[in-house]
C-alpha cells in the first residue's frame, strides 16, 4: 500500500502510479494546447499588424496621390494664368504702332526686323550698300566697343602704309602690359619678324593685341599718337559718339563708341578690297620665321564659334569682349542676294559661354529671310 499523493489516501501502489501518469498526460496535453493557442494568437497578431501596416502604406499612397493631384491642379492653373498674361503682353506689343517704335529706336524697323528680343541690348542693322538703317535698338547709346576698336586700327594700317608686305618686328616691351590686362593674342613672339599684311590678319582674325600695338607704333610712333589718328578718322566719318584712347579696345572709361558709329566705320572699311578680303577670311597661314620654323595659323574668332547655320549667311565679322562691354559683334550678312551690316553689343556671357552675340546675328538673318 502507498499513500495517494493527491488525495492523501492509501491505495494499491500500481493504481497510484497509473493515476499519476494519467494526470501528467492531461497536464502535458493542456500545456501543448496552451502553447498552440499562444502561437496561434501570435500568428493572428502578426497578421493583424501586417494588415495595419499595409493599410497605413495604402493610406499614405492615397494621401500622396491626392497631394500630387492638388499640386498639378495648382500648377495647371498657374500655367494657364501665365500663358494668358503672355498672350495679353504679345497683343499689347502688336497693338503699339511700329512706326513710333522705329522712330524711338526700340528695336523695330523696315521689313519687320525686330532687334528688341535679341540677347544684345544694343544693336543696329543697316543696308551695306546704302547705309540705310533697317532696324535699331539703342543704336546711339554710348557703349564700350572692346575689340570692335580693331576695325579702325586695321583700316588705318591699310590707309597709312605704302606697302603691306613691308617687314616689321614685334616689340619686346609690350608683352608684360598685355599679359597683365588679359589681352587676346595672335601668337607672335617678342622680336619676331613679320609683315604689315600679316599684322592685319592678326588684328582682324585672332584679335591679336600685339599686332595692334606693333602696327600703332609703326604708323604713329606711339599708341597715343595713333589714337589721335583714330579720332581724326572717326570725325571724318561722322562718328559723333566715339572717342578712342587706345588701339586694342582694352577697357578705359574714356574709350567709347556706339553701335551706330561702328556700323558707319564698318561700311566704310568694307569698301576697301584688302580690308574686305581679310574681314571675310576664316583663317590665314603665317609664313615660317626663326621663332616659328613651321609657321602657324590664325583662326577667325567669329568662324571658330559658328556652325553650318552661318554658311553663306555670315560672310565675316569682328568679335569683341570685355567684362564691361559684354559680347560684341560687327558682322556682314548676306540674305536674299543683299548684304547687311549688323552691329550688336552688350550681350551676356563671355568666351566660356554660348556665343550669344553670334546667335543674335543668326536670329536677324533668319528674320531677314522670312
Amino acid at each position: 500500500m502507498e499513500t495517494n499523493w493527491r488525495y492523501g489516501t492509501e491505495q494499491p501502489r500500481s493504481a497510484a502510479g497509473q493515476q499519476k501518469k494519467a494526470y501528467e498526460a492531461r497536464r502535458e496535453t493542456q500545456r501543448n494546447r496552451m502553447k498552440k493557442e499562444t502561437q496561434w494568437n501570435e500568428v493572428r497578431q502578426e497578421a493583424q499588424r501586417n494588415r495595419m501596416r499595409q493599410e497605413a502604406q495604402w493610406n499614405k499612397k492615397q494621401l500622396q496621390k491626392r497631394r500630387s493631384a492638388r499640386t498639378r491642379t495648382v500648377l495647371t492653373s498657374a500655367v494657364g494664368v501665365l500663358l494668358a498674361a503672355l498672350v495679353c503682353l504679345a497683343a499689347v506689343r502688336l497693338v503699339i504702332p511700329r512706326v513710333q517704335q522705329a522712330a524711338d529706336g526700340d528695336g523695330y524697323g523696315a521689313g519687320s526686323v525686330n532687334l528688341a528680343d535679341l540677347y544684345s541690348p544694343y544693336g543696329i542693322l543697316i543696308a551695306a550698300d546704302t547705309g540705310e538703317a533697317m532696324a535699331e535698338q539703342s543704336g546711339r547709346t554710348q557703349i564700350y566697343p572692346a575689340s570692335l576698336t580693331k576695325i579702325m586700327t586695321a583700316l588705318l594700317v591699310i590707309e597709312y602704309s605704302g606697302n603691306l608686305d613691308e617687314t616689321v618686328w614685334i616689340p619686346t616691351d609690350i608683352y608684360e602690359q598685355l599679359y597683365a590686362e588679359g589681352a587676346s593674342m595672335a601668337g607672335f613672339l617678342p622680336g619676331e619678324q613679320t609683315t604689315l599684311r600679316e599684322l592685319l590678319y592678326g588684328i582682324l582674325l585672332p584679335s591679336g593685341a600685339e599686332c595692334c600695338l606693333t602696327a600703332a607704333r609703326y604708323i604713329g610712333g606711339t599708341e597715343e599718337l595713333f589714337a589721335e589718328l583714330m579720332n581724326q578718322k572717326a570725325a571724318q566719318l561722322g562718328m559723333e559718339n566715339t572717342n578712342f584712347t587706345n588701339c586694342t579696345g582694352l577697357q578705359e572709361e574714356a574709350h567709347y563708341s556706339s553701335v551706330a558709329d561702328i556700323a558707319i566705320l564698318l561700311q566704310y572699311a568694307l569698301s576697301d578690297t584688302t580690308f574686305r578680303e581679310i574681314f571675310t577670311s576664316k583663317y590665314y597661314y603665317v609664313q615660317p620665321t626663326e621663332q616659328h620654323p613651321d609657321g602657324f595659323t590664325f583662326w577667325s574668332t567669329l568662324f571658330s564659334q559658328t556652325d553650318s547655320r552661318a554658311d553663306g549667311v555670315i560672310l565675316g565679322g569682328k568679335t569683341g569682349y570685355t567684362e564691361e562691354a559684354g559680347l560684341c559683334l560687327a558682322s556682314l550678312l548676306s540674305v536674299g542676294g543683299r548684304e547687311y551690316i549688323l552691329v550688336t553689343a552688350g550681350a551676356p556671357g563671355s568666351h566660356e559661354t554660348e556665343p550669344y552675340h553670334i546667335e543674335d546675328a543668326l536670329n536677324v538673318a533668319g528674320q531677314l529671310s522670312a
